[in-house]
């Protein structure tokens, strides 16, 4: 009797209602603009990336190969989310179906994983192009790219895959409204109705593992690229070190909400907007122009 009980509460959250990021009348107004604004700009300066590398073809080389996996990346990871919330900023209900909230958790884990593995490849090619420039086109050849590309879009699938079946398995019964602008792995605990200590214990494990695992990835390959670098001649050094700190700003924005989200799944924070603002908006809008810059300024094998 128990369990068809709680049957029936699960079904009962069909819809839920998002708080968004203010109440604030005035302030969902600027909001709105500067997401607008973001998003608008987002899109324009990937989607010109990517069909300038598609069309150029002296940037058919592996490094712009990844960088249009990364541009196209930030535009379907920024359409999850933003759009909705700059719907939801002129809504006084802000609702989202309960389907519609998986199917958002599914592609936001989607794409962040994917892109979380796109930077640790990026990663490799760095440390391959500066510290074995002579070796560079042999060892990141065609096949290589397109093999390490179909390995992260399907440990990213696998990963998203797995997330959402240890979550919509939980029985949902309320409350229907979370304070947040998108429907994530912390809200879905929120919701659930039943002890979640194993499921989070997963959860960590699965997007916090990976999130520091790479971090740490990320970190090594970069002390040993620098560790490398104090036997170049300084205009080598300066433009190696210029590629570095751009591609090092965009892994601590992107790792640093992961590992501060994903590591503690069932606690909620006051600064977990503001995170997630970056998360979604602002790092998708950064890493083209952080990435060109660096890559004007690479030493080429």
């Amino acid at each position: 009797m128990e369990e068809a009980d709680l049957l029936n509460q699960t079904t009962s959250v069909t819809y839920i209602r998002l708080r968004g990021l203010s109440v604030n009348q005035k302030v969902q107004m600027t909001v709105f603009a500067l997401f607008l604004t973001s998003y608008v700009l987002t899109l324009i300066g990937n989607i010109l990336i990517v069909v300038t590398i598609i069309y150029d073809r002296r940037l058919h080389t592996p490094m712009y190969f990844f960088l249009s996996n990364l541009s196209f990346i930030d535009v379907c990871h920024s359409t999850v989310t933003v759009p909705k919330m700059l719907r939801d900023t002129w809504s006084e209900e802000k609702l989202i179906s309960f389907e519609a909230c998986v199917t958002q958790m599914f592609f936001l884990h989607l794409f962040a994983c994917t892109e979380i593995f796109l930077l640790t490849v990026m990663a490799y090619d760095q440390y391959v192009a500066i510290c074995k420039p002579l070796q560079y086109m042999t060892v990141m050849n065609w096949k290589v790219c397109v093999l390490l590309a179909v390995a992260l879009w399907t440990g990213g699938t696998i990963h998203s895959i797995s997330l959402t079946s240890l979550t919509i398995k939980l029985p949902h019964c309320g409350p229907d409204e979370i304070d947040s602008f998108f429907w994530d792995v912390p809200q879905v605990i929120k919701l659930a109705c039943t002890d979640t200590h194993i499921i989070e214990i997963l959860i960590i494990s699965n997007s916090g593992l990976i999130s520091v695992v790479c971090f740490m990835v990320l970190v090594v390959s970069y002390v040993v690229i620098l560790v490398s670098l104090r036997q170049q001649i300084s205009e080598g050094r300066r433009k190696a070190l210029s590629t570095c700190a751009a591609h090092l700003t965009i892994v601590t924005l992107f790792l640093g909400h992961c590992i501060f989200i994903y590591s503690r799944p069932s606690t909620s924070l006051p600064e977990d907007k503001v995170v997630s603002v970056f998360f979604t908006a602002v790092t998708p809008l950064r890493n083209p122009s952080s990435l060109l810059s660096g890559k004007k300024t690479r030493r080429m094998p």
